[in-house]
């Protein structure tokens, strides 16, 4: 089994456990801490797919790490899965946790790329297009591709929006190029 789908049944169980317990918000919280950390320190998630490193070594670090900031259910998670020699899954667990949780409670993460930096009302416009669209919390991340030349790329999940003059630019050219 491929550590995705490992990773997603592993997630499914602790949002229904979280759920079961009304601890959803507290346990995504803890997730994300878990998340960030794996993130600023890639050590930590080199440590945890290293099969040399005894499994008592990588308990005692993730404890040293969050024993006192994780609810007792992650902590629990955490020793289980180590003491089953699978601690290389617990990033993409935590991940997958946060795209459960997200298709769950409706919020849906949007990046929009334009040639230019966008005004706050930019941004507040396409978040508001986006909320009526899905009719779910939006999470808009922005960034900046001077290669666009001018318009603007949104992705919301796996669809795409291109008004770029360089993607317009590039439809023309293979017309021109077909005739």
């Amino acid at each position: 089994m491929s550590e995705t789908q490992v990773a997603t049944r592993y997630a499914k169980s602790i949002i229904d456990l979280a759920v079961e317990q009304s601890a959803l918000e507290l346990v995504k919280k803890d997730f994300e801490l878990f998340i960030g950390t794996c993130r600023a320190n890639p050590a930590l998630q080199a440590i945890l797919k290293n099969p040399i490193i005894s499994l008592e070594k990588k308990a005692n670090i993730l404890d040293g790490l969050f024993g006192d900031k994780l609810h007792k259910m992650i902590l629990s998670f955490f020793h289980i899965v180590i003491r089953k020699g699978r601690s290389e899954i617990l990033y993409a667990t935590a991940k997958e946790f946060i795209t459960q949780y997200n298709i769950i409670k409706n919020v849906v993460k949007a990046t929009v790329t334009s040639a230019s930096p966008l005004s706050q009302q930019n941004i507040t416009q396409i978040e508001e297009v986006v909320k009526q669209a899905t009719k779910g919390e939006v999470i808009l991340s922005a960034k900046v591709d001077p290669d666009l030349i001018g318009g603007f790329i949104l992705k919301v999940g796996d669809k795409q929006f291109d008004t770029s003059l360089s993607s317009k630019l590039n439809k023309l050219r293979k017309e021109f190029e077909h005739n």
